[in-house]
């Protein structure tokens, strides 16, 4: 296995973000913490977290015993969909930084959209969280083009920048549309469930990629992702071994014609993240 080489940043409305970054969804206390602090000994400067996750003190603690100078490292966390009204949003947001034990946060998100609070509500208060410095860059994850359009509308009329759209990606996941308008508009394009869970591992053409460039096919995956423009991805691992082969992924090459057949794979009825409460997708 290779070492892991410089992560290129991905340039997102001034926010500049690692392209390749630690999610920790589904992780808490102990194992939480080591992961962000082994993940962080290996090259990562990119932590993702979340209210809903439940592990923001955990997040936190792995950060100190990395001994990272906080300059370096670029922490997500996100606010419940359920707090993300006026007031709310930044109460939300000033507890994460209590957990996190930080004086802010690189990118703070709303997780999901809530149909029961105005958007112009929640962008508003979202704008007001970056400017009580709360937050360096502000986004939005789970949003639709219509959604993702209207975000970007209400925070211009505040002077602020819709740094980033985190949604679900992989190659059986068809997010063309989605991507090209946020790169329209400046906006980075931050894939979760990147390995779509491990389920496309043994895809014939992902192992003939695979094969031809001496990777596993985790890393032919997130290649495929990070090579394009636009895109970063936080894949979760809690495994020494596999954070090393997911960072290792900058000194190699995916051809246009191994991107092409990648992006052939995408399918119909393949989203994976579809909860009762979120929007009705574009696709």
């Amino acid at each position: 296995m290779t070492g892991p080489s410089a992560v290129p940043l991905v340039p997102a409305n001034g926010a500049n973000m690692p392209a390749l970054g630690l999610g920790t969804s589904r992780m808490r206390g102990a194992e939480c913490a080591r992961a962000v602090e082994t993940a962080i000994s290996l090259g990562y400067r990119h932590v993702d977290t979340a209210v809903m996750y439940g592990n923001e003190a955990d997040v936190g603690e792995g950060l100190r015993a990395s001994g990272l100078p906080r300059a370096d490292a670029f922490v997500t966390t996100k606010v419940l969909p359920d707090e993300i009204g006026a007031g709310d949003l930044q109460k939300s947001a000033a507890g994460s930084l209590r957990r996190l034990k930080l004086d802010t946060v690189d990118l703070l998100l709303i997780h999901w959209p809530n149909s029961a609070i105005p958007l112009a509500r929640s962008i508003a208060a979202l704008c007001d969280a970056k400017k009580q410095g709360l937050a360096r860059n502000i986004g939005v994850a789970n949003f639709t083009m219509a959604m993702l359009r209207d975000a970007v509308r209400l925070a211009g009329e505040h002077g602020e920048k819709i740094a980033c759209n985190q949604c679900e990606y992989h190659p059986r996941l068809d997010q063309s549309r989605l991507l090209g308008l946020c790169r329209e508009n400046g906006v980075a394009f931050v894939s979760y469930y990147p390995l779509a869970q491990m389920a496309y591992m043994d895809d014939p053409v992902i192992a003939r990629v695979a094969k031809a460039h001496g990777r596993a096919p985790s890393q032919v995956m997130l290649r495929w992702l990070t090579q394009q423009q636009g895109v970063a991805a936080i894949p979760k691992s809690s495994n020494r071994a596999h954070l090393l082969q997911n960072i290792s992924i900058f000194d190699f090459t995916l051809s246009t014609e191994d991107m092409r057949a990648i992006s052939g794979l995408a399918r119909p009825g393949s989203r994976m993240a579809s909860p009762s409460f979120g929007p009705v997708w574009d696709d």
